[in-house]
């Protein structure tokens, strides 16, 4: 934990946030029940692959809370923990991109994309709906087909809008040897 500064405090902070703001009044319905196009996904993404595992979970377990707390009920932990898995895995990725260098070239966009799907299989095609069914006893046919709904849609958005957004923010920063001595 000694590399969890204060600098990532504050993003997970307002990243938790933007989460939280776009799931909630941004979500776009999708004709599955309780399952919408989340562009918080892109986010989560991003700064999971900026600030690490650590941070990218807490990001995905604090702003999906809010969401299902600010609809009156209580969390549905399983996709509470599906959302803070996802930025776990895609946190993973942080050291090898090492995005605050600068370079989002075409290994690094095929990493993050990569990552991005990986991580939404799992949490949504594994993760929630086996414990929609542990915790909830939902209907196996309704979790699984709303989990690869969301694994599809989620990945899409992580991996479009999130690398649009991660390539935004490379070009943001100087890349060493960039600056000439006078």
């Amino acid at each position: 934990m000694k590399n969890f500064s204060i600098k990532t405090v504050v993003a997970v902070g307002i990243g938790a946030a933007l989460f939280f703001v776009l799931g909630r009044f941004v979500a776009i319905p999708s004709g599955i029940p309780n399952t919408n196009i989340s562009l918080q996904y892109a986010i989560l993404g991003m700064l999971a692959a900026m600030y690490g595992p650590v941070a990218g979970g807490l990001i995905g377990l604090i702003g999906h809370t809010l969401i299902d707390l600010s609809w009156g009920g209580s969390p549905w932990w399983s996709w509470v923990i599906a959302s803070a898995l996802v930025g776990v895995i895609v946190g993973l990725t942080a050291k090898k991109l090492a995005l605050n260098e600068g370079d989002f070239g075409k290994k690094k966009v095929a990493l993050f994309a990569g990552f991005n799907v990986l991580a939404n299989v799992i949490a949504w095609i594994v993760v929630a709906p086996s414990l929609d069914v542990l915790i909830y006893a939902e209907p196996i046919e309704k979790v699984y087909s709303q989990g690869v709904f969301a694994a599809i849609a989620n990945s899409l958005t992580a991996v479009i809008v999130g690398a649009l957004l991660v390539a935004a923010y490379c070009k943001t920063i100087a890349k060493k040897g960039s600056l000439d001595k006078e």
